[in-house]
């Protein structure tokens, strides 16, 4: 019995990987320079185009809308969600991209860095239209492979020296000037500080307004009431205790963030001292609770939203005018009097 011939099926249609191992290129490049996204230079792109052109490949419609639709998504890169202060900074970034018709993609840290890079390289594949974030003490390379991949970029609150791109942060360095400042002015001496990790531009600069008030003042800087620390609330509970159980222990505290000043406060009541009368406390970030304390809180105002609203505008901006020059904006912040910093002490209690 003959055997009967076999039509010839239909040829597999060519893909992104074929057109990559043609061109001798990655994945990505290939979408890059057949999307012409920017950071695809020449003769790099062509080889991609010649390559496309001699396997017949054509794009997948479905793939090359999705495509179009991440370009309209914006990344959100923050190290701490349960901090109130990026919650509310991502509100003020997410209302001011709603207007016009971008999604904001948001991803936490955790402080880790190593989570740090893992977003960033989902962000960099999923072909966001820009990103804007608040990089850890150890900033993932990628950042500068973001930059040099032409995709927009806004720094939040951490300024990042090495990278050129537009930020927005605070006044940190007027602001703790202020609190401690005015723990001074109500006749303190022994005034402790607990801030982040000094390799953050943030935790820095607050060390600096605190030294320049005790300078100014002419009030002897004592590195014993400094402690640096994680920005988190279990942080500022450990680094209370240390300095309460110090044997000259401080009448004042200027804890330099929202969950150091929580830390700080829980450690306080648990040695049963009363504030302001025993010590006072000053805190760097006004919260939605800090009237409903007793006493009230003491703060540094930060104008969250506005930093958000801020860093969004400048990265919409920097999308529609890539080469413009770079910019940086510091926002003031407010010192809040309330009770917790108490009234001037006499000679005697200092």
């Amino acid at each position: 019995m003959p055997r009967r011939s076999q039509a010839a099926g239909p040829q597999r249609a060519a893909t992104v990987k074929d057109v990559a191992e043609l061109a001798g290129v990655s994945t990505a490049t290939v979408s890059r320079a057949l999307s012409g996204l920017p950071g695809v230079r020449e003769p790099l792109r062509g080889n991609v185009l010649d390559a496309a052109r001699r396997l017949g490949y054509q794009p997948n419609r479905a793939a090359r809308d999705l495509r179009a639709r991440s370009n309209r998504t914006i990344g959100v890169l923050i190290p701490d969600i349960e901090n109130p202060f990026f919650t509310s900074v991502v509100r003020g970034i997410e209302e001011t991209l709603q207007a016009t018709g971008y999604t904001l993609l948001l991803a936490n840290y955790n402080e880790d860095p190593e989570r740090e890079a893992a977003h960033l390289a989902t962000f960099r594949a999923g072909g966001v239209g820009g990103l804007l974030f608040a990089a850890s003490r150890e900033p993932a390379p990628l950042y500068e492979q973001f930059a040099d991949s032409g995709i927009p970029m806004v720094a939040v609150s951490r300024a990042h020296k090495k990278l050129r791109v537009d930020q927005v942060t605070v006044d940190n360095r007027d602001g703790a000037q202020n609190a401690t400042a005015h723990l001074i002015g109500r006749g303190h001496k022994r005034i402790a500080l607990i801030t982040g990790p000094a390799e953050l531009n943030t935790a820095r600069e607050r060390r600096l307004g605190y030294e320049d008030a005790l300078r100014e003042a002419g009030v002897a800087m004592d590195e014993r009431m400094i402690v640096h620390c994680d920005f988190r609330q279990s942080s500022g509970h450990e680094a209370m205790l240390r300095l309460l159980g110090a044997s000259l222990r401080p009448t004042a505290v200027f804890a330099a963030s929202n969950l150091l000043t929580l830390g700080a406060l829980q450690a306080i009541h648990e040695s049963e001292l009363d504030i302001p009368t025993q010590i006072a406390v000053i805190g760097f970030d006004e919260m939605a609770w800090a009237m409903s304390l007793r006493p009230p809180l003491t703060t540094v105002a930060q104008p969250a939203l506005d930093v958000g609203r801020t860093a969004a505008e400048l990265l919409l901006d920097r999308i529609r005018k890539p080469d413009q020059p770079r910019k940086q904006m510091v926002l003031e912040t407010t010192l809040i009097v309330r009770a917790s910093s108490g009234p001037v002490i006499s000679a005697r209690q200092r």
